[in-house]
């Protein structure tokens, strides 16, 4: 479908509303607004606006749906699919400066905030206070709205699953500018379909997030995590499901290869714990005594061990905790320094395939002659697998890049897994997931978009368009 070219009438509302300092056109817009993290899709906003509260936000999208301008939003641009890209253009609605953290409702434990607050904002404040919010994505530089509409997991999900589970209410303005509330701070909520649940994970093509509020839990008191070495990828993943049914309940299980942590030391300019084995687990343990947490660590360390582990280090201070874990949270950008461009295979499978699938990747290597490099989440099945251009043409990259992707995702559908375990589909994935899904399912989700947003306006070309 046609959109309207924004035009000196459309600038001029624009500027009307939001004063002119807050409306960028041309060269005034960053190169930046082009593109997500990885960059492999790029394309600007004819303007570019930033926005401060709710009833901003309402009249942009009511303007915008009765002169059917596509719309875009951003946050911290930290995506990987090409889910905030302007791919039509129009208007792109920056949510950065909305940054208010509202209200900590202590008696039943909520936390309400603005979209642009970030995750590493969120957790400082809270566990200042004595409170934790669980969800724990890798980039803790991505808003909190952008969280919500991928609906991110992290390294914490295999014990308290992920944004999803700790949203309780959002604000949201819809397509036509109306403003709507969804849950609240209830624990419960039968009263018809789920509109919040919907919007969690959309991507940004449904509505537009103005507020949230999320669940908190009391703060855990102790924290101790597990540096675990194997003599193989195969021999660490393979204990994973049986730490799984052990009851131990890590709060992470990690896994990671020695290429990975070297990229990683590099990066950084400092050493991991250790570098000498093929493969490692990384688990973290957290409750409110020495004594409870101990006696989880201890039994995995034991099982571990029982199934060909090298060594067990403890880390049970912050400095070695630290060591560890920012190592951990360099990875996609210390593998993203070792070459010249790359992209994401983010794969979910079921945990007993994970060894199966990252094995497939090293054959792959071989098969195609490229760089493969992977870490994840072995404690939910959630992969991501990076491959590397290096020295590659523009052509021999593009064929290479489509032809192991396309081994991969079909091998993923073999394992009965899923297209994304937590980073969307957004543009560049779009062809895995009609791949993956059957004409019916992807009706439906073209009808749940049809629902929200009939002049389709906001953010067109996503996820199933």
């Amino acid at each position: 479908m046609g959109y309207k070219i924004i035009d000196d009438r459309d600038l001029a509302f624009l500027k009307q509303v939001l004063e002119d300092e807050r409306v960028y056109t041309g060269e005034a817009i960053s190169e930046d607004y082009s593109h997500d993290e990885l960059g492999g899709i790029s394309r600007m906003p004819e303007v570019m606006v930033e926005v401060l509260s709710t009833e901003e936000v309402s009249k942009v999208m009511k303007y915008a749906h009765e002169n059917n301008i596509p719309v875009v939003i951003r946050g911290s641009g930290t995506g990987l699919v090409g889910a905030s890209v302007p791919i039509h253009g129009g208007i792109m609605m920056n949510m950065t400066k909305m940054t208010r953290i509202k209200e900590l409702d202590e008696n039943n434990l909520t936390l309400t905030v603005d979209p642009g607050v970030m995750l590493m904002d969120i957790a400082k404040y809270v566990e200042e206070r004595d409170f934790f919010y669980p969800p724990d994505p890798g980039e803790k530089t991505a808003t909190i709205a952008g969280n919500i509409n991928t609906n991110a997991g992290g390294m914490r999900a295999v014990k308290y699953g992920v944004t999803r589970d700790y949203v309780r209410g959002l604000e949201l303005v819809m397509p036509n500018g109306d403003i709507m509330k969804v849950g609240g701070k209830v624990v419960k909520n039968s009263s018809g379909y789920s509109i919040k649940d919907m919007v969690c994970g959309s991507e940004g093509t449904l509505a537009v997030i103005t507020e949230a509020t999320l669940k908190l839990l009391p703060l855990p008191k102790k924290v101790i995590s597990l540096l675990i070495p194997f003599p193989n990828l195969d021999m660490a993943i393979s204990t994973v499901p049986k730490i799984i049914k052990s009851k131990a309940a890590p709060t992470a299980i990690e896994f990671m290869q020695r290429e990975v942590i070297l990229a990683a030391e590099q990066f950084l300019d400092k050493k991991f714990p250790d570098n000498s084995s093929d493969a490692y687990l990384l688990l973290s343990f957290d409750g409110n005594s020495t004594e409870e947490i101990e006696r989880s660590y201890d039994m995995v360390a034991k099982l571990c061990l029982e199934e060909g582990a090298l060594d067990v280090f403890i880390s049970d201070t912050d400095e070695r905790k630290q060591s560890i874990w920012s190592a951990r949270g360099a990875f996609l950008e210390a593998v993203k320094a070792s070459t010249t461009e790359m992209d994401e295979c983010d794969v979910c499978v079921p945990r007993d395939k994970v060894a199966d699938f990252i094995k497939y990747t090293h054959e792959l290597e071989t098969e195609f002659d490229v760089r493969i490099r992977s870490f994840g989440h072995a404690g939910d099945g959630n992969l991501h697998v990076y491959v590397l251009r290096d020295d590659m043409n523009d052509e021999q990259w593009k064929k290479k890049l489509t032809d192991v992707f396309e081994c991969m995702y079909s091998r993923a559908r073999k394992l009965e897994g899923v297209v994304s375990g937590e980073h969307g589909i957004g543009f560049a994935k779009r062809p895995y997931l009609f791949e993956q899904y059957d004409e019916s399912y992807i009706s439906l989700l073209k009808n749940i978009k049809l629902a929200f947003d009939p002049r389709n306006i906001l953010n067109p070309g996503k996820v199933c368009q």
